[in-house]
């Protein structure tokens, strides 16, 4: 990974897409830093998305008050856009399929919580319309991350696909991730073809559920505390910050803006 100075050409990209989790967010807390600084690529005129692992009764409230232009939830399972005072939802399931989905999970919960001890189910599953989140160090004592690993070893072993974030293993039926979905809303909403748009735009993250967008994007970029998953990414991505988290977050706006 380089260091974020030696993104070149960062003023003249069209949009930041972000995880939220230990990239925008701090310990748990939307701080004033980051978010301020998110205030500040919004009033740029450039594009403010969010692409994260967090529940659609979250993701709908953050669409809505934010200062965002769309937001990608539960890694990828939809996209919520708040536009002309209505807020638009697009799934990758349909209602059916996703209710169905859903009677499936508990059941593979039940297994994953009495085979990893100190787990739990993540507080804000009752908000989550397509998958599963188990904790293993948001609400509860911090698991190493071979323990998480291994949650997301017994949900691919049930059938889901599974990643592991920087608080929770999610999992969800379905091939999609962040990036399919995040490809949908570029697509949709904005008719552009993001495989050849890539480099006009940049992505931030922290951990293994980013690796998708890592990889893809040319100017992908880690917050400091990437480095908690050295040797635990599929991707990589291809520059760092100095700061962690939504310090980080705040120092990369700084960049994009010509401010740094």
């Amino acid at each position: 990974m380089k260091p974020l100075a030696e993104l070149r050409g960062a003023q003249r990209l069209h949009g930041l897409l972000f995880d939220i989790d230990d990239t925008l967010t701090t310990d748990g807390r939307l701080t004033a830093e980051a978010y301020a600084a998110l205030e500040r690529l919004r009033a740029s005129g450039r594009l403010a998305i969010a692409v994260t692992g967090r529940p659609a009764g979250w993701c709908d409230h953050i669409a809505r008050m934010w200062p965002v232009d769309a937001v990608v939830g539960e890694n990828g399972a939809f996209y919520f856009r708040y536009d002309k005072g209505r807020l638009l939802k697009r799934y990758q399931d349909d209602e059916a399929q996703r209710a169905a989905q859903r009677a499936r999970l508990g059941a593979i919960a039940e297994r994953i919580l009495s085979t990893v001890p100190g787990s739990a189910l993540a507080s804000d599953q009752a908000y989550r319309e397509a998958d599963l989140a188990i904790d293993y160090c948001e609400d509860v004592r911090r698991l190493p991350l071979l323990e998480a690993e291994r949650i997301a070893a017994l949900m691919r072993a049930a059938g889901l696909h599974a990643k592991v974030s920087s608080i929770h293993v999610n999992g969800w039926f379905g091939n999609y991730d962040k990036l399919t979905m995040t490809k949908t809303l570029f697509a949709e909403c904005y008719g552009t073809d993001l495989d050849t748009a890539n480099a006009e735009y940049a992505f931030a993250g922290d951990s293994p559920n980013d690796a998708p967008m890592f990889g893809y994007f040319a100017h992908s970029v880690g917050v400091a505390n990437i480095a908690r998953f050295a040797g635990h990414l599929a991707s990589a991505p291809k520059y760092v910050t100095l700061r962690e988290s939504g310090a980080g977050f705040a120092e990369l706006v700084a960049h994009l803006l010509g401010a740094a």
